[in-house]
């Protein structure tokens, strides 16, 4: 294991560094962490890393409001590793130090990625339990004891109940997108988890948006905790080009298909309202000569993975999901989101639209709305402030809605225009502030 210093010996920053704005050398973390840090060109931490790695170094228990894309994976990944490395224990048998609990497999794939990434020095051992996979090497990793454990709550309660896992000795928890574990239906689950957990735990809850239901759990699971928000979910993001189509549900199919065909499309995300229509897309389009994958809660795990790694390929750069499957899809080069359903959470469309327009890039975001969808549109355009510049497709040909600006309108909320350029990029870029630093690695992104 690394050694520990608050000390970093980098060398002094360079003069395009902004130094009114902290680096990761100023939050004592261990050396290791430093190092992996500066091997992928960051120095430079976003806001919700800015306010929230201070406070959790502290051992003070944290809500934190903050969508996909602002780096809190890193706000919390961090502090949580040298919060281990400080205090080397051997991993229990049968349990963890540390437990990520994310509602979805992607998700809790991908933190664990960025877990190893940058924990790679401190010599911490980590696993994944997830469904959709055999259980028996999830067992046998358990057996042996883990540093990290990432894991969605209904496997991790099957292996609880089971007597494989035990969570009395989980020195640090990270409830991470609650509102979304909330949706769907598992806080019974982390509720039974968190009860079986030392009360002297140091836990964080992270959570998109902030209904009461959140404010309740938080109060339960949280002792006198800090809070820290960032990007407000009502702000769409910066560098995104935002179109509104009106369209009659039976012509969305040949619409869909005409805009996908169009040479300026790279690798697009397509959001779907049901598992079933997710399907009906993805079908329709490969049927239509356009090759698409599906991405949802009854895909198997296998077969989640291979859509991914396709669309990551671009093998197959058409992805179809519904707004729960899509939480830890993070694939750079997303040149365009399409909504073929407006969704039933106006917040939806904002976390959307946030899967292009990534890392400095430019992006494009179109829904389509069918009249009996009018009320989930005017709820979006009362969630984000604004009209979105409309046009109605009949009859095979556009015309502009009254009142709505034909040409497509970039959406920012800076006070002025965009740069066209930048240098570098800081810790899961995406986050609102254009401070950054340049990175060695011009393509090295780590969001969430």
């Amino acid at each position: 294991m690394g050694a520990i210093s608050s000390n970093s010996m980098m060398a002094p920053a360079p003069d395009w560094i902004d130094l009114t704005v902290p680096q990761f050398t100023e939050f004592g973390l261990a050396e290791p962490l430093l190092k992996a840090l500066a091997e992928e060109g960051y120095q430079t931490p976003t806001p919700i890393q800015e306010q929230a790695i201070p406070l959790i170094m502290q051992g003070r228990d944290l809500l934190g409001i903050a969508q996909t894309g602002t780096g809190k994976t890193a706000a919390f990944a961090l502090p949580m590793l040298h919060h281990l490395a400080s205090r080397p224990a051997q991993a229990p048998r049968g349990g963890c130090r540390a437990l990520i609990l994310s509602p979805t497999r992607e998700l809790a794939t991908q933190i664990a990625d960025n877990v190893r990434s940058y924990g790679r020095h401190l010599g911490l051992s980590s696993t994944v339990i997830l469904g959709g996979v055999g259980a028996r090497p999830q067992v046998q990793a358990l057996a042996r004891g883990v540093d990290v454990l990432v894991a969605t709550p209904g496997r991790l309660l099957d292996h609880v109940q089971t007597g494989a896992a035990r969570l009395q000795a989980v020195e640090f928890l990270v409830l991470d997108e609650a509102d979304q574990m909330l949706d769907r239906g598992f806080w019974p689950a982390v509720r039974k988890l968190a009860a079986m957990m030392s009360w002297k735990r140091q836990t964080l809850l992270f959570s998109a948006t902030m209904p009461t239901d959140i404010v309740k759990i938080a109060k339960q699971v949280l002792k006198d905790p800090a809070q820290v928000s960032v990007t407000p979910v009502s702000s769409t993001v910066e560098l995104i080009q935002q179109r509104l189509i009106h369209v009659d549900a039976g012509a969305k199919r040949s619409l869909l298909a005409e805009l996908l065909r169009k040479p300026e499309i790279g690798r697009a995300l397509v959001f779907a309202r049901t598992r079933h229509g997710a399907d009906r897309i993805a079908k329709n389009l490969n049927a239509d000569g356009i090759s698409a994958h599906a991405i949802h809660g009854d895909r198997s795990q296998v077969q989640r993975e291979r859509a991914l790694s396709e669309f990551r390929s671009g093998r197959a750069p058409i992805l179809v999901a519904t707004d729960i499957a899509s939480r830890g899809i993070d694939v750079d080069g997303v040149t365009h989101v399409f909504q073929f359903d407006m969704p039933d959470a106006p917040e939806a469309y904002v976390h959307r639209i946030g899967r292009t327009g990534r890392a400095g890039a430019s992006g494009e975001a179109v829904a389509f709305c069918a009249p009996d969808e009018m009320p989930k549109l005017k709820a979006v355009e009362k969630l984000i402030a604004k009209r979105l510049p409309a046009e109605h497709r009949t009859s095979g040909f556009a015309r502009t809605q009254p009142g709505h600006s034909s040409q497509q309108q970039r959406v920012s909320n800076d006070a002025g225009p965009a740069p066209r350029h930048q240098p570098g990029r800081r810790l899961a870029a995406g986050s609102g502030r254009r401070v950054v630093n340049q990175s060695k690695k011009g393509t090295a992104t780590a969001r969430q």
